[in-house]
């Protein structure tokens, strides 16, 4: 349990490192270029897990994989670059304040999604953690207020709001989509192929929205930096999630990144002078508390069998099992738990 919050909490650090560079580089030099800097990070995915990809032999190779499934990775890259756009581009109309609430949409968006493709079940126990860190979310939001921590311009600020709950959507795809494919097929896999379209579509979105913007940078070996880190920081997040989510799940993860922003907080109090409160400390350990919750007991997985044993073997031959007998659906205790050798079963009505 305390190994999946601990991870969790890896990846808000990489979230944290992702939010102050972006932010030295919107607001001390002004670059704005949220698409190039995504480009650069589907380019090293591309050169790393890509071309590791086309060096395979057999059904693994990156055109079996392309012949197989070429349009659902297209589909995919495309929802994983416009999700980051997104959410981007609301910080130009709405204020910090409602971003970080309506951000939280992606919760919800991952729990429904998780129910009804990955036919995950939760008990009570995990709807009231999430609760709780929602609750803490609040609190940090409420202290942003009380301490008068900048809010933003929010001069459309509809357009902003319908902004950040779309590209939460989208997040939500996402990351259940990444879920599903690094249990059954791979890890390597997922990243080749978000590289590969990821890096295609951003570089066309670049050439046609933001190729002013990129002119307009006055480059210097202080910008560099900033844009080496960025590309480190984003490519070490989508390396390491997979394994997260392998070991927890979409939902956990997300939870858990509702501590990044407390982390670029922390930050800002010492790097831009940000007010302190004590509310943004009880933020951070009710948040921490709700994932604690949340981890303490495993969801389950209710489903064909013979679907299970694919999921759970995603490295081994497909098994296909005698169909003469009528076969029940089982219920599986998988991510956080120790798996048993005997599944219980049953009997649906």
């Amino acid at each position: 349990m305390l190994i999946s919050v601990a991870l969790g909490q890896v990846l808000s650090l990489l979230i944290c490192g992702i939010g102050l560079t972006s932010k030295y580089l919107s607001e001390d030099f002004h670059a704005n270029t949220p698409v190039f800097q995504s480009f650069l990070n589907y380019i090293l995915l591309f050169l790393v897990y890509t071309t590791t990809l086309a060096v395979r032999q057999g059904e693994e190779n990156l055109l079996a994989i392309l012949r197989r499934r070429w349009w659902k990775y297209m589909i995919l890259g495309l929802v994983d670059l416009e999700a980051n756009y997104l959410v981007v581009k609301a910080y130009q109309y709405t204020t910090l304040t409602s971003i970080q609430l309506l951000d939280c949409f992606v919760i919800p968006v991952v729990i429904l999604l998780s129910w009804f493709f990955l036919l995950i079940r939760y008990k009570a126990v995990h709807f009231i953690g999430i609760v709780v860190c929602i609750l803490g979310m609040g609190c940090m939001v409420g202290a942003d207020v009380l301490v008068g921590r900048h809010q933003g311009a929010g001069e459309n600020k509809l357009v902003g709001d319908l902004l950040v709950l779309g590209g939460a959507t989208l997040y939500g795809i996402s990351n259940v989509w990444e879920e599903y494919i690094i249990r059954t097929l791979s890890r390597v896999e997922f990243l080749g192929m978000i590289g590969l379209f990821g890096a295609f579509f951003s570089g066309i979105q670049l050439a046609i929205m933001e190729h002013k913007e990129l002119l307009k940078v006055p480059w210097d070996w202080q910008i560099g930096l900033l844009y080496v880190g960025f590309s480190a920081c984003m490519f070490g997040l989508y390396s390491f999630m997979p394994i997260v989510i392998k070991k927890t799940s979409a939902t956990s993860v997300n939870l858990s990144l509702l501590t990044a922003d407390l982390y670029s907080l922390f930050c800002g109090l010492f790097l831009f002078h940000y007010k302190f409160s004590g509310l943004y400390l009880l933020s951070f350990f009710t948040i921490l508390i709700g994932l604690v919750l949340y981890s303490s007991t495993s969801t389950y997985i209710a489903q064909d069998p013979r679907v299970y044993k694919q999921f759970r073997n995603p490295s081994g031959p497909v098994v296909d099992l005698p169909t003469t007998a009528q076969v029940e659906p089982s219920v599986t205790y998988t991510s956080l738990g120790q798996e048993t050798e005997e599944e219980p079963h049953v009997r649906v009505a």
